[in-house]
C-alpha cells in the first residue's frame, strides 16, 4: 500500500510539474514609447535632423520582438526597422531589418536594389563593460573598393557609470574591414560616444532626457544631441 501511495504522489508531482511551470512564466510584456530628438545621429553618422522616433514592442521568457521607426520634420527621411531578439543572463543575440528610404520609396520592394538591409547581431553585457558585433548579411552590405560585397560589421565597447547626479555611458566603436557603408580602408574607429541621463521631474510627471555627444574619427564629424523619452 506504502508503494502503491508512494507511486501515486510521484506521479502526481511529476503531472503537476508542467502545469505550475506554465503559471510560473512570465507573461508576454508589452511597451510603447517615443523619443524626440534634436538630430538623428547613430554609429557615427548623421542621419537626419530632429526627429521622433516610436517604439512598439513585446517580450516572452527573453524572447523579444519590437518595431522602431523614425520620421524627420523635414519629411525628407523615414526609417522603419524590425527587430528579433533573445537574451538570457547577459548574453544576447538578434536579428534587425532595417529599412531606410526618403518618402517616395515603397516599403515592399525586395530586389537586387532593395531599401532593406539585414544585420545579425550578438552581444554580452559583463556589467562593467559591454560588447557587442553587428554585421549586415542582406541587402545594401556595402562594398569594397573593387565593387565586391563587404559585409560591413560594426563592433562596439560600451561602459555604463554614474557621475555628478547622472547616469553616463561611454562607448568605443570601430568597423574591422573595408566597406563603404562605414567609409573605412580597413580597420578603423568610427565612433566615440559619450551620453548622459537623468530623470527630469515637471510637476507630478517624470520625463527621462539624455544628451550625447558622438564623434566619427574616420569623418571628422562630430555631434550633439539633446532628446526626450516618453
Amino acid at each position: 500500500m506504502k508503494k502503491v501511495f508512494s507511486f501515486l504522489l510521484m506521479a502526481s508531482i511529476f503531472c503537476l510539474n508542467p502545469i505550475s511551470s506554465l503559471y510560473a512564466a512570465e507573461p508576454v510584456k508589452g511597451s510603447i514609447g517615443v523619443d524626440l530628438v534634436s538630430t538623428y545621429a547613430w554609429r557615427g553618422q548623421k542621419l537626419d535632423g530632429a526627429a521622433i522616433q516610436p517604439t512598439l514592442g513585446i517580450e516572452w521568457e527573453g524572447l523579444s520582438l519590437s518595431a522602431w521607426g523614425s520620421t524627420g520634420f523635414s519629411g525628407d527621411y523615414r526609417e522603419l526597422d524590425f527587430s528579433l531578439g533573445y537574451s538570457v543572463g547577459g548574453f544576447s543575440i538578434g536579428l534587425t531589418d532595417y529599412w531606410c528610404a526618403d518618402s517616395s520609396t515603397k516599403y515592399f520592394t525586395y530586389h537586387r536594389d532593395t531599401p532593406h538591409m539585414l544585420e545579425a547581431n550578438i552581444g554580452y553585457d559583463f556589467g562593467p563593460v559591454a560588447f557587442s558585433w553587428n554585421t549586415y548579411f542582406l541587402g545594401f552590405v556595402g562594398l569594397t573598393s573593387e565593387g565586391k560585397k563587404a559585409y560591413a560589421t560594426y563592433f562596439e565597447v560600451s561602459a555604463p557609470f554614474s557621475f555628478a547626479g547622472l547616469e553616463w555611458s561611454a562607448a568605443v566603436a570601430a568597423s574591422p574591414w573595408e566597406n563603404d557603408f562605414y567609409g573605412v580602408k580597413g580597420f578603423g574607429v568610427v565612433n566615440c560616444s559619450l551620453t548622459a541621463s537623468k530623470d527630469l521631474e515637471i510637476g507630478s510627471a517624470t520625463i527621462p532626457v539624455f544628451a550625447q555627444i558622438m564623434a566619427n574619427p574616420r569623418s571628422q564629424k562630430c555631434y550633439l544631441t539633446f532628446g526626450l523619452s516618453f
